[in-house]
């Protein structure tokens, strides 16, 4: 049976969260973040990724951008790299980070093959515009869906439940695709149809579920979009 619904994450998934560390490193004069960017930009994501969680678990709401400049200026601070130039010229990076290189071709095969698309992200509906549009991605998902909507970080059920809002399909008829495996596992939990996108070959995190499908990129999705 074909998925009702192919839903993907964003940050991590579609758009590569290291590109504005590396972009601003190949500019001239960064020859301090050259030597530190991926560095600056591990922590920068980790520490993104546990402020989402600490204010999901506390109640402590805030949108995605306040908490994408809270982690950089933790991980700047923890990289030296404390420089107000430099901040507000990774914040605009940020805003336009790249897609991956498969990207686009999977999206148009899925939506070739008639099946809706749609992204499914912590980020909020402002960065999720201007990521979509800075990639070249206009017209590639039927919906947008942004925790904005809920008021709470994944991997809460109540982002989730926004597909099915949204589509009218049970959870397991979306094929939801992540590269983070927390989110991908819980998405299994959840009762959606995964797909973990391992692009650093990480092992599977210990948690009650395990996502149903890992690759190391996109470029499977059509296929197991189609035999879901």
């Amino acid at each position: 049976m074909p998925a009702t619904a192919c839903i993907f994450d964003a940050y991590g998934t579609l758009f590569d969260v290291t590109a504005a560390a590396r972009r601003a490193a190949e500019e001239p004069g960064a020859q301090a973040l050259a030597a530190r960017w991926r560095e600056l930009a591990d922590i920068w994501r980790a520490k993104q990724l546990q402020y989402t969680w600490l204010r999901a678990i506390t109640g402590a709401h805030t949108d995605f951008w306040r908490v994408t400049e809270d982690s950089l200026d933790w991980a700047m601070e923890a990289t030296g790299l404390s420089d107000a130039g430099l901040r507000a010229r990774l914040l605009r990076l940020y805003r336009k980070l790249d897609a991956y290189p498969e990207t686009a071709e999977t999206l148009a095969a899925l939506k070739s093959a008639g099946h809706p698309t749609a992204i499914l992200s912590n980020g909020s509906a402002d960065m999720l515009a201007d990521a979509v549009q800075s990639a070249g991605l206009e017209g590639c998902f039927d919906a947008v869906l942004s925790v904005d909507a809920v008021g709470v970080f994944k991997p809460a059920r109540v982002v989730y439940d926004m597909v099915g809002a949204r589509f009218g399909c049970a959870p397991a008829e979306a094929l939801f695709v992540s590269s983070n495996g927390w989110d991908a596992g819980a998405a299994t939990g959840y009762g959606f149809t995964t797909v973990w996108v391992n692009r650093a070959d990480d092992p599977v995190d210990r948690l009650p579920w395990t996502p149903h499908h890992m690759v190391d990129d996109l470029r499977a999705i059509p296929d197991l979009a189609r035999t879901l």
